[in-house]
């Protein structure tokens, strides 16, 4: 690795202070799993990394609102959030899903902001807290701002941060109602990144479909709503036959890529499969709630 300076600030307007948005060799760094790799293989050589390590705890802490509502910190690592009663308690899919996520020693390290702010396609949390509604809270020098975790994405490895832009919480409305799954597709050990991830957050009232959320990762460029597969779902009657359609319809909306998981051929009958496992296992989960 060539030689670059390390800044340790110890606040987070510090930090912020310290990055340039002009600069793409200037970045933040908090666990460093991905950005690691990426300097050790010669991709990125940085002239400036700003820790984030020794900032405010604030910035680490998860938090239950009296209202059912989750504040995670962006600096909060994945072991954290994975073994984290309010967590659990609002979100348990996110739990349920850490567990195949990386391994416990990456976990360990890894924190949230850098998992979303990083832009892999493959990640797991990016569906998960797309389809439970949740959104990034971001800080930069003007100020702060918030971006749904959908809209977060812009293409493949992109995301519509500024350089000198930190993501500072992630924030989980109330799932009072709600019932999600995520399903994940690996061509390789059930911890490695996916050929598919799928995830479905719903609500059934009176055996209809009354509101969903639907989204696809991996096989695509970048996160992935399906928008035209949830209208054939909502205010539908719950049904083998109506999650038949929409895994049809998923395959038919969804933009899949070739690359070393598999090619486009074989992920659109993935999302097909899979979408309609979701939904059956999302309803089911919602009727008995």
């Amino acid at each position: 690795m060539t030689p670059f300076e390390l800044a340790e600030p110890k606040t987070l307007n510090e930090a912020i202070a310290l990055l340039d948005a002009e600069d793409p060799d200037v970045r933040p760094i908090s666990g460093g799993t991905a950005l690691m790799l990426m300097m050790k293989s010669g991709v990125f050589r940085p002239n400036r990394l700003v820790s984030l390590q020794r900032v405010e705890a604030d910035y680490s802490r998860i938090q239950r609102g009296g209202d059912g509502t989750l504040r995670i910190g962006a600096l909060a690592s994945l072991s954290q959030i994975e073994h984290s009663g309010e967590v659990r308690q609002v979100a348990p899919v996110i739990e349920k899903t850490m567990r195949h996520l990386s391994n416990v020693r990456v976990r360990n390290v890894a924190r949230l902001g850098g998992n979303l702010a990083h832009g892999d396609p493959h990640m797991d949390l990016p569906p998960v807290l797309s389809s439970l509604g949740a959104k990034a809270i971001v800080a930069g020098p003007s100020g702060q701002r918030e971006i749904m975790i959908e809209e977060l994405f812009s293409g493949y490895y992109e995301t519509v941060l500024d350089r000198n832009e930190l993501i500072t919480f992630v924030d989980v409305p109330s799932q009072a109602g709600w019932s999600s799954v995520y399903f994940k597709c690996t061509t390789r050990s059930a911890d490695d990144w996916p050929a598919l991830g799928i995830a479905c957050s719903l609500r059934v009232e009176n055996g209809s479909i009354g509101d969903v959320r639907l989204m696809i990762s991996a096989a695509t460029e970048k996160l992935t709503r399906l928008v035209a597969t949830e209208k054939v779902l909502r205010g539908q009657q719950a049904s083998e036959a109506l999650f038949e359609r929409a895994g049809e319809s998923a395959m038919a909306e969804a933009e899949v890529i070739d690359d070393s998981r598999g090619s486009a051929s074989y992920k659109s009958e993935l999302v097909r499969v899979y979408v309609k496992r979701a939904l059956r296992q999302a309803s089911v989960g919602a009727t008995q709630s």
